[in-house]
């Protein structure tokens, strides 16, 4: 906290509105987006690292949040005063940071498998300014900073060695899908215990559960995306990335936020809603990819 204090008197309103937008790059449409870009367009093996370990991390965060319990900041002390404007998007427990996990396992998985050394050192301040955002804004401490990064770089530096083996057929075709989807049933399950028992409220849970579904969700789809579909990312030309880019958003969109017209939200439907939600990045699109946008006689990345 005392290190909190001492940023918080060096705080003016140009640097809070710096550090404001810096911190949105650590918020679960800014993952969304890029990873879609990457997976659809670009490099699938890539894709698969930054969403294996988004999802991994992610839960484990989730898991330490709800197990530890540990209040906010201006909580904990409460003549701390964050920067306003943070407190909105700063809900739930304080350890470990979500959104230095998310810029973590985005930027530092992107810089870890970049070969130019000034791009892997962009992609590293990226995450490190994303962590140091949360503290300057007074919503989260060094302790739940460094440990949230501290987790997501190792398991993003154990994705990338794993994935960095060769394209042949290995264990990894279902053996990553199956850990992913067993540690995010854990995770589930955990919550929903916790909330039965009265420990942690609805709020806590949704969140636990979402990111339950979600990982599920990629899980599956990655692996029907290995073994049935083989999509190509090349297309005839630029538009046409483009084009496929933009029309794939707008379903992520679509079924993120649409569906919530259609069935509402709650446990069940928002838990069902984030695992169509990874299966359409990485199986329902990539279908559609595959019949209208791919090229043929493409080799499959």
């Amino acid at each position: 906290m005392q290190f909190l204090s001492v940023i918080a008197s060096i705080r003016s309103d140009l640097v809070n509105s710096v550090f404001s937008l810096v911190t949105k790059l650590g918020e679960e449409i800014v993952v969304i987006v890029i990873l879609c870009a990457i997976f659809w367009c670009l490099e699938k093996k890539l894709a698969y690292c930054i969403g294996i370990s988004y999802f991994l991390s992610g839960l484990l965060v989730q898991d330490l949040k709800i197990i530890f319990r540990i209040d906010r900041p201006w909580i904990l002390d409460s003549s701390f005063k964050p920067v306003p404007s943070a407190i909105e998007h700063a809900s739930g427990y304080s350890f470990p940071s979500g959104h230095t996990q998310s810029a973590t396992s985005l930027f530092g998985t992107i810089g870890l498998s970049l070969k130019k050394t000034w791009q892997k050192i962009l992609c590293f301040v990226i995450f490190l300014l994303v962590g140091f955002s949360r503290m300057y804004l007074g919503v989260h401490t060094m302790l739940d900073v460094a440990v949230s990064m501290a987790i997501t770089f190792g398991i993003a530096v154990l994705m990338v060695l794993f994935y960095d083996k060769g394209d042949k057929p290995s264990t990894r075709e279902w053996f990553i899908p199956a850990v992913l989807t067993l540690f995010a049933v854990a995770t589930g399950i955990l919550a929903t215990c916790l909330h039965s028992a009265g420990i942690i409220t609805e709020d806590y849970v949704l969140d636990c559960l979402k990111a339950t579904g979600a990982g599920v969700g990629f899980a599956v789809g990655m692996y029907l995306e290995k073994q049935f579909i083989q999509f190509s990312v090349k297309c005839k030309s630029l538009w046409l990335q483009l084009l496929k880019y933009l029309i794939g958003i707008v379903g992520v969109l679509v079924v993120k936020e649409g569906l919530k017209l259609i069935i509402g939200t709650g446990m069940i439907v928002d838990t069902f809603r984030y695992i169509l939600i990874g299966l359409f990045i990485t199986a329902i699109y990539p279908l559609v990819i595959k019949k209208w946008f791919m090229i043929k006689e493409m080799v499959y990345d």
